[in-house]
């Protein structure tokens, strides 16, 4: 049985704990691998590491960090294809989304190519008789990065490629679920030419977690997961003086009404709701049916939910694959069966699926519920599963209220083709991330990933110019060079006053 280790200052490593987690096949149900769990020492041997590292690589120079940059990105792009099939064999995707989240990632690592014009500073000449004022931006140290197992590459490629740019270096703690993508873009890191100890990636639970929140070593923690987790790894970082990304939960809303494309709206809807089998933190769990679009919305939607092909991600034409563990397939299916119990109505029902070849796989199809109201489970919890509930209502107004009274706040859709009722949505909504005929808006690199209320911990979304000054911090030099024989009397007033 395979063990995955660690990487840390530039190669593997097993660390100090002798403790270990299954790393399974979703499709087979089969364990694969091991993945060895960090102990609080070995977090700081890489925090050690990164800490020594930073040293040089903070007083590198801008193109040599970009250089890097370059070649990490060339190298991303060759290895796609065995990037994606090592993420699929252990999230479960298929292998096409598996290549869409590293062109996702891969977008971030350009947008860190160009750092150039964004860190540019700037002067202010003669603020006062003979003095000038500047600005520049320099990295914080050591940064860390603990991540979901939905997305093993591009959410921490969120993250670490502008961490790097910017001058600092990076602990990541993937998920234990499908550690190996982490390993393999550390191996490429390595060819691309980054230092050793810039990039190091401990694997790991609680123990690990805890150990880069509390390491006073370590300056700044980004985080993306669950809500609860985000509350945690927020209190307990900033607590010990960190900076803090926390990035939580949702329960996104894609609203269609009455004068929208069904038939278009279906459509993205059902890729929406079903694509990564749900597994995603931006996925359409809910589709708010206004008035007169219910009925129709629902009957093409019941349709499509039916010609989504389901089996193994690494088959060829197969559009969702298995849930990550058993226990996701098992608290799935038991909300569909808690949503028919509560009144709702299964209109496509995903539960006992099972694929041939693949019978011990952690298979569920899409089901389909209609009739939701806002007080039922399917409605309230994140099921991050294939599940699509509709909400009924009678207004626009009505639809923004559903969406402005659920305590989360990531990303919300209009399906519609008046530009007064967009406007007046994107206006009104309480989201941070808003797609009109767009079902999942997550935003270009060159923006900035976040959402609103229980969804962002604090206020520092992810990657764009939010996370330029989220891994830097500002100077401010005030100067001045006066005449070798000028005398300049001090005074007791400001001098922009002079």
């Amino acid at each position: 049985m395979k063990t995955i280790e660690h990487w840390i200052n530039g190669s593997p490593t097993a660390g100090t704990s002798p403790e270990t987690a299954p790393v399974f096949n979703p499709a087979t149900g089969q364990e694969q691998a091991r993945v060895a769990l960090a102990s609080a020492a070995d977090v700081d041997t890489a925090v050690t590491a990164a800490t020594a590292a930073f040293e040089t690589w903070s007083e590198s120079s801008l193109t040599q960090r970009t250089q890097v940059m370059f070649a990490f990105r060339q190298l991303l792009m060759e290895h796609e294809e065995e990037l994606g099939r090592i993420i699929s064999a252990e999230h479960g995707k298929t292998v096409d989304d598996a290549r869409g989240e590293i062109t996702r990632g891969r977008e971030v690592v350009e947008f860190a190519c160009g750092l150039g014009d964004v860190l540019k500073g700037s002067f202010s000449d003669q603020v006062s008789r003979g003095v000038d004022v500047h600005n520049f931006r320099q990295p914080l140290g050591v940064v860390a990065g603990i991540t979901p197992f939905n997305f093993p590459a591009m959410v921490p490629l969120w993250m670490h490629p502008i961490a790097i740019a910017t001058g600092n270096t990076f602990v990541l703690k993937p998920s234990e679920r499908d550690p190996s993508a982490a390993n393999f873009v550390a191996e490429l890191y390595k060819r691309a030419g980054l230092p050793d100890g810039v990039f190091n990636v401990v694997h790991g639970g609680k123990e690990a977690v805890d150990a880069i929140l509390t390491h006073s070593g370590v300056e700044a923690v980004s985080f993306v997961g669950s809500t609860p987790i985000a509350r945690y790894v927020h209190e307990t970082a900033t607590a010990h003086g960190k900076r803090v990304q926390a990035l939580g939960g949702a329960k996104n809303h894609a609203v269609v009404l009455p004068d929208a494309d069904l038939e278009f709206a279906a459509n993205h809807i059902t890729a929406g709701a079903y694509g990564s089998a749900g597994e995603r933190c931006m996925a359409v769990s809910v589709a708010v049916a206004v008035g007169t679009a219910a009925d129709g919305l629902v009957e093409i939607l019941e349709r499509k939910a039916g010609e989504v092909k389901v089996g193994p991600g690494d088959v060829p034409g197969i559009e969702m694959g298995p849930l990550v563990t058993k226990a996701s397939q098992e608290r799935v299916e038991n909300a569909v069966g808690t949503a028919a119990t509560q009144g709702a109505t299964v209109v496509v029902d995903g539960r006992g699926l099972k694929v041939d070849g693949h019978e011990d796989g952690f298979f569920t199809g899409p089901s389909l519920l209609d009739h939701v109201t806002t007080e039922m489970d399917a409605y309230k919890e994140e099921l991050f599963g294939p599940v699509l509930a509709v909400v009924r209502v009678d207004s626009l107004d009505e639809a923004i209220g559903v969406i402005n009274a659920n305590p989360y706040g990531n990303g919300t859709a209009l399906f519609t083709g008046s530009g007064e009722a967009a406007r007046r949505f994107q206006r009104s909504v309480k989201v941070g991330m808003i797609g009109v005929n767009v079902p999942v808006p997550v935003p270009m690199s060159y923006y900035s990933f976040g959402g609103w209320k229980d969804s962002l911990i604090g206020d520092s979304p992810i990657h764009g110019p939010e996370g330029i000054r989220f891994y830097t911090r500002p100077k401010v030099v005030t100067t001045r060079w006066p005449q070798p024989k000028q005398q300049v009397a001090a005074g007791f007033n400001f001098p922009t006053s002079s």
